[in-house]
């Protein structure tokens, strides 16, 4: 479904091609895991649209039409293991918490459409470099020249996707900072309400801990660029 969107408009106004456009995506998935399919039960009365099979089978020739009956979708999970392999770890055990850390950032790239822009293989390297950055900080020079020295990856797209992917975790680290000092910062009597520091102490910590970078509030933590420096 992302990939029919990202390829054909989809009229506004007109609700009920969206829900037509998801029924269609499901049965194609369900014919193509060999499932049965029910389209009278994944439809609800309701809802104001009820869809024959004959209409469906009309989107999903559009659908399939519009992807080059590609159906098969080429996700950055699919390049994970290929550009590990490409890292010289002196540690092969730490392979997989470097996985698991790249495919979480993965997942969480997935809610944002700006990621859209980038190829599968940009965003899985990209994703790699952060947790690089995060759980082994000392080789991310090393991990970064690996990469680098793919003939397949595009510098320039590497570099914004990193950085993309990178304000993306700051960001949900300041979300979850400030909602640790929300919770400790309530009192929970008067004798408490004492000894909580003010709201404009409180002020001052977050302003203290946060920089400004393109117009929006992060975390002041280590920023490692991709073109050979830090900022802060």
């Amino acid at each position: 479904m992302d990939r029919f969107i990202s390829r054909q408009e989809i009229p506004q106004g007109k609700p009920w091609i969206l829900r037509l456009l998801v029924i269609s995506c499901l049965s194609l998935a369900a014919k193509m895991k060999n499932k049965h399919f029910s389209i009278s039960n994944s439809q609800e009365a309701e809802a104001g649209f009820i869809f024959d099979t004959q209409t469906i089978n009309r989107m999903e020739l559009l659908v399939l039409d519009a992807l080059n009956w590609r159906m098969r979708s080429i996700t950055p999970f699919s390049f994970v293991h290929f550009f590990v392999s490409l890292f010289e770890l002196k540690d092969p055990s730490s392979s997989q918490p470097l996985k698991d850390r790249a495919t979480e950032i993965i997942f969480k790239a997935q809610n944002e459409i700006k990621f859209l822009e980038f190829k599968p293989s940009i965003i899985a390297a990209s994703a790699l470099l952060v947790a690089s950055n995060e759980r082994f900080p000392l080789q991310f020079p090393c991990f970064k020249f690996s990469i680098y020295s793919c003939e397949f990856v595009n510098e320039e797209k590497l570099l914004e996707c990193f950085n993309a992917l990178q304000e993306m975790v700051e960001m949900e680290w300041y979300e979850s900072m400030l909602d640790t000092m929300s919770c400790t910062r309530t009192p929970l009597s008067v004798l408490d309400r004492h000894f909580t520091k003010s709201e404009s102490e409180t002020t001052s910590i977050i302003t203290s801990t946060t920089t400004i970078t393109n117009g929006s509030t992060v975390p002041e933590i280590k920023r490692r660029k991709l073109n050979g420096y830090s900022s802060k």
